[in-house]
């Protein structure tokens, strides 16, 4: 990997979010660029809600220490209207933005996993910034695949269906994209103690924080009332980190809101039952990596999940015509359940993993996920590096 001569390329990475989940979608490709030996200056710019994660996974890869920079935190005023909404609202995210232009004004190209970063360009004027998106997960939901999703000046793509996806919107820049592989892949998950003590068959219920899509709004509770009668299963309860971050959830592809009330305390009270909200092993594929059986709705952890194919159920309380819809595409990758009834019947007995399931699992994830021997995060970084060589 190298820029050959001249002036070095400067690219920060910015990390500016309530949660840290997307750090693992991006920070590789910076430890890859450093590790690279090319003379591009890498700088790591993050706001309070990512710092500790940031700090953790590079610490958890060999080499020199990258240079992480705290960002300028949000105004004062920002904060109160972020609480004030119950957290719906970003404000502290795009007055972190503007409390930091000087500093964004410095890089060549700025590489984000999300897409509130577009406001530098679109409303606070730093046009010649370019920004590189790594998106953050391999998932259907047509939030993934909106006009915003088009405004980057170069996307990094998982496999063929993001590709696939964002084209059939009109949404790819013929210059402007790259399939890389998942960077998230290259990190090694931490070895963990036994999770519990009675060998029973293990669910990870992961539900997701939207509104519209979740399953936790309308048969959450149930769920974990059904397991923590069982004594058949272990449950890992691991939602989506922002499900609980804030009391007020909008959904915006399609609208709707939600009220997040947590687990009740006596769920916590089972030693067959662990209820992580939002540690570091709910983001480092920790739980994925240990469970037998998938239970979501809409997350992208599915596809983490698959890699190695399990059996995967997907709750569906709405009712939503999901066949043949692409923002539904993972739940081809196991059973719909449409009620609690549904449920019952399917967990009566552990699930096993049909063939013909394993089958569709594999294509599934060959489809969203370019895997090669060479690590994703370096794949990242050259399309980087070629990307900022042609401009």
């Amino acid at each position: 990997m190298s820029t050959g001569g001249g002036e070095a390329v400067r690219i920060g990475f910015l990390f500016n979010h309530h949660g840290a989940h997307q750090v693992a979608h991006a920070l590789p490709v910076a430890l890859a660029l450093l590790r690279g030996g090319t003379n591009a200056r890498v700088s790591i710019l993050v706001s309070e809600g990512c710092e500790g994660e940031v700090r953790r996974l590079a610490a958890a890869v060999p080499g020199a220490a990258p240079d992480i920079i705290r960002l300028r935190p949000p105004s004062a005023l920002a904060r109160v209207a972020n609480r004030a909404s119950g957290r719906a609202l970003p404000a502290d995210i795009i007055s972190t933005l503007r409390r930091n232009l000087d500093r964004f004004r410095t890089f060549d190209a700025l590489v984000v996993p999300e897409k509130t970063s577009l406001l530098l360009k679109s409303l606070f004027g730093l046009k010649s910034l370019k920004l590189v998106h790594t998106r953050h997960g391999a998932g259907d939901r047509a939030i993934g695949f909106d006009k915003a999703s088009g405004k980057f000046d170069l996307v990094l793509l998982s496999g063929e269906k993001i590709r696939d996806r964002l084209a059939q919107a009109d949404l790819l820049k013929a210059d402007g994209h790259a399939i890389v592989g998942y960077p998230k892949f290259d990190i090694a998950a931490p070895a963990h103690p036994r999770l519990f003590a009675k060998d029973r068959p293990t669910v990870l219920y992961n539900p997701h924080p939207s509104p519209a899509l979740s399953s936790w709004y309308r048969m959450g509770p149930a769920i974990l009332d059904w397991f923590a009668r069982s004594d058949q299963y272990n449950l890992i309860f691991a939602p989506h980190v922002m499900l609980f971050r804030k009391r007020v959830t909008a959904s915006l592809s399609p609208f709707a809101l939600g009220w997040n009330l947590g687990p009740r305390a006596d769920h916590y009270e089972h030693d067959h039952m662990l209820i992580d909200t939002g540690s570091a092993a709910s983001l480092d594929m920790t739980y994925t990596d240990a469970a037998d059986i998938y239970l979501g709705d809409a997350s992208s952890q599915v596809y983490e999940f698959i890699r190695r194919p399990r059996p995967c159920f997907f709750l569906n309380p709405r009712g939503l015509a999901w066949q043949g819809d692409p923002d539904f595409a993972h739940w081809r990758a196991g059973t719909v359940l449409d009620s609690m009834d549904e449920f019952d019947a399917a967990f009566a007995e552990p699930p096993g993993l049909t063939p013909a399931m394993r089958e569709r699992q594999e294509d599934i994830f060959r489809y969203s996920f370019d895997l090669q021997e060479r690590p994703s995060s370096e794949r990242a970084a050259e399309a980087i590096l070629a990307f900022m060589a042609r401009q």
